[in-house]
């Protein structure tokens, strides 16, 4: 029997293929329904590599169950997505959930926990070891997402661009990215998806997380959204785990801040769709 299982985010969709015995991995553009069209989404599903010329992922193997976690999967958005994959995989079993159940089912197995979201945007919730029970609103980039990739680029702009930092980390700035002061501007308020822009600014804190300034800055960072998220849950006798790029890359930060805010740090997986995938396949007892 032939699982299909995604973890999907804005920017990028990974896929697993599995009989419980072996798995393969592929990826695919990011899809939200929130934002794309149920055309845009068809697109996508019909790109990923289940059909000719892949025969390694397609040969002898009928998807009986397919399991789409992804961001914006939340009602009315998520029945798009279903549909997409129904017309698909028309055989097939198929469960639409959020990208946060999908974290929370990845970090926390069937234990109680709270699962964080940190990559382009950021979320939490505290999780009961089989549902969510309760959620802060992320708000977005704009209102919310503290420590995300965006909201960092954001506010890692702002003070470069007031003088905030050291003249010598400003003018790196400057010299490693190539960005003037207009071209930012125009890219944020004139150009489409600026909080992909803003998250890409961010391995420049990657490369001067050494520096006092960047150090202060991603530790104040994190901690804000600690404190404005995850202190909403009021369970400090729980760990606090985290998937995505940004907790990976700057883990020790991340767990400097957890230190500082009273909390215990849980796991963190930049790639969650592995543990997704032994979540799904213990729960079906393959």
């Amino acid at each position: 029997m032939t699982y299909l299982i995604a973890d999907s985010g804005s920017t990028k969709t990974s896929w697993a293929l599995t009989d419980g015995a072996t798995r393969e991995h592929f990826e695919t553009m990011g899809i939200n329904p929130v934002r794309d069209s149920e055309e845009d989404i068809e697109k996508i599903i019909q790109t990923f590599p289940m059909q000719e010329g892949h025969p390694s992922l397609c040969e002898g193997k009928e998807v009986f169950f397919v399991f789409f976690y992804g961001a914006g999967c939340i009602p009315p958005y998520s029945d798009v997505v279903r549909r997409v994959l129904k017309r698909r995989f028309p055989n097939a079993e198929v469960k639409v959930e959020s990208d946060l159940l999908g974290a929370a089912h990845a970090l926390c197995g069937h234990k109680e926990g709270i699962a964080c979201i940190l990559g382009t945007g950021s979320n939490s919730c505290l999780y009961d070891g089989m549902q969510i029970v309760e959620n802060v609103s992320p708000l977005g980039w704009i209102l919310g997402d503290e420590g995300s990739g965006a909201v960092l680029g954001r506010r890692l702009v702002g003070d470069i661009l007031k003088g905030q930092f050291s003249p010598a980390l400003c003018q790196a700035f400057t010299e490693e990215t190539g960005f003037t002061r207009a071209e930012i501007i125009n890219k944020v308020y004139r150009e489409p998806m600026p909080n992909r822009f803003l998250a890409s600014l961010v391995p420049f804190l990657g490369r001067h997380r050494d520096s006092d300034d960047v150090h202060h800055f991603l530790i104040n960072e994190f901690r804000r959204f600690l404190h404005r998220n995850v202190a909403a849950y009021r369970r400090l006798d729980l760990p606090v785990s985290f998937v995505g790029g940004i907790a990976n890359s700057f883990r020790d930060e991340l767990a400097e801040a957890l230190c500082l805010e009273g909390m215990k740090l849980g796991r963190i997986l930049q790639r969650p769709i592995d543990g997704m995938v032994d979540y799904i396949l213990k729960k079906q007892s393959i």
